[in-house]
């Protein structure tokens, strides 16, 4: 009876889900290329405005990494119109708030403003991409402070250099083999023309997707989305690369020193396929079951059970073009990182071999439901996805039927899945380990 109530219960929230999420957009394009998607929302006095640029890492020069980066911070210094420091404290005194963020893929910037001030916001982010200052007084502050920012978050951190030890050594030929903070030797020897030649090549209307989530009238926004996007020029025509890799074949073994650990850390790393692979999301299923969370099967068999390890735990990174599942884990005092990989290794086989229960597959969707819902559950987090679903995607549908993808991945799919990306030929084995001690005579 338990098992019936609850059946119908969850039944229950999943149509409820579907339901309540269905989110309503309007897309269209300006004479420029600049691609608009509106999304209006009358439930809270609230409205974002967000500009997502189709420019990441993977668009750098390889003797010229960090830029995309940089600009993410660069583009609030000033505009024509905005004086130098003025950006966040026109932000802050009408009651917004607003950021940005870099990936491999793409930059984002937005801001949340009440709604009576949509205008204001669409001001300064078309000031951003029209009348941007770029000089060299912003570039040599910004300089500074991603130096600041890669010593205390990655180059002084325990830990810190993982994802960076990583890459380099799952990609050989595409760029997403250095990070996105990039080289502070780079960004110093570059000069103020390589900023600016990076600004016209990238941040340019017909490179963009500009979204307003939130409390607005269509009318008017669209009138002030022509009026100030309008006669931004169209910029040239990008010219993308297609970088691919061979297939790993052979385990990678890969040792990096830390000298901010004490602890030694198993890193074990597969290359996926793109984000937008049907495979990716059978992944993503596999990644969730194994690893996420204390109630997962790595954690609850190697740190509960058999107290083999301090930590275990797993980072899926989906990109545009490959991705990665990282699985990492600290050794208890007895025990090895082969002990961990062991482990490890026992219960991936076991993922490869056996189709998953029902009911951890249920479990699984259900965490897949509970994100769904908490990604759509604000107008941040919807623009946010408008955006990416329409700039690395090509499918702004997808913000409403992705959940869809999950439901329909079979536990089949799973399993071949498994078979085909996770095998110990074709993942690196890296240990991440602390200074060797010397030997004191």
């Amino acid at each position: 009876m338990k098992k019936t109530i609850m059946a119908i219960s969850s039944s229950l929230l999943l149509g409820g889900i579907a339901t309540a999420q269905k989110i309503s957009f309007e897309e269209y394009d300006l004479d420029n290329g600049l691609h608009v998607i509106l999304h209006q929302d009358n439930s809270a006095p609230v409205v974002i405005t967000s500009v997502m640029y189709h420019v990441g890492s993977k668009n750098e020069n390889p003797n010229k990494t960090g830029f995309a980066h940089f600009f993410e911070h660069l583009l609030f210094e000033g505009t024509q119109n905005i004086k130098r420091g003025e950006w966040f404290n026109i932000v802050t005194a009408n009651g917004g708030v607003n950021n940005a963020n870099t990936s491999d893929d793409r930059t984002y910037y937005y801001e949340v403003f009440p709604s009576n001030n949509l205008e204001l916001a669409l001001w300064m982010e078309s000031e951003r991409l029209m009348h941007p200052i770029i000089n060299q007084v912003g570039v040599d502050t910004q300089k500074e402070v991603i130096k600041e920012e890669k010593n205390s978050r990655y180059d002084n951190q325990p830990y810190g250099k993982i994802i960076e030890a990583v890459k380099k050594n799952l990609f050989i030929n595409h760029p997403y083999r250095w990070t996105t903070i990039g080289s502070t030797e780079h960004l110093n020897s570059a000069k103020l023309e390589d900023f600016k030649a990076f600004n016209e090549k990238f941040y340019i209307p017909n490179n963009a997707v500009l979204v307003v989530a939130g409390d607005f009238q269509q009318k008017q926004a669209k009138e002030w989305i022509q009026n100030y996007f309008g006669p931004i020029k169209k910029g040239e025509k990008i010219v993308r690369e297609n970088f691919t890799e061979k297939p790993i074949t052979e385990t990678i073994k890969a040792t990096h020193i830390d000298p901010n650990i004490q602890i030694p850390m198993l890193v074990t790393a597969y290359r996926t396929p793109s984000m937008k692979n049907r495979e990716a999301r059978a992944l993503d299923f596999i990644s969730s079951y194994l690893s996420d969370g204390k109630s997962s099967k790595l954690y609850k068999k190697i740190v509960d059970d058999k107290k083999k390890a301090l930590q275990i735990g797993a980072v899926g990174f989906n990109q545009e073009d490959y991705g990665m599942y990282i699985i990492y884990g600290l050794p208890m005092a007895g025990f090895n990182n082969e002990d961990l990989l062991g482990e490890i290794d026992e219960e991936i086989l076991k993922v490869q071999t056996d189709l998953i229960s029902e009911r951890d597959y249920q479990k699984t969707l259900n965490q897949f439901e509970n994100q769904y819902v908490n990604e759509n559950s604000n107008v941040e987090g919807i623009a946010e996805n408008l955006a990416k679903y329409y700039l690395l995607f090509g499918d702004v549908n997808l913000v409403n039927n992705e959940i869809e993808i999950y439901r329909s991945i079979t536990r089949e799919e799973i399993r071949d899945a498994a078979r085909k990306y996770l095998n110990p030929n074709q993942r690196l084995i890296l240990d991440y380990i602390p200074t060797p001690q010397k030997n004191e005579n």
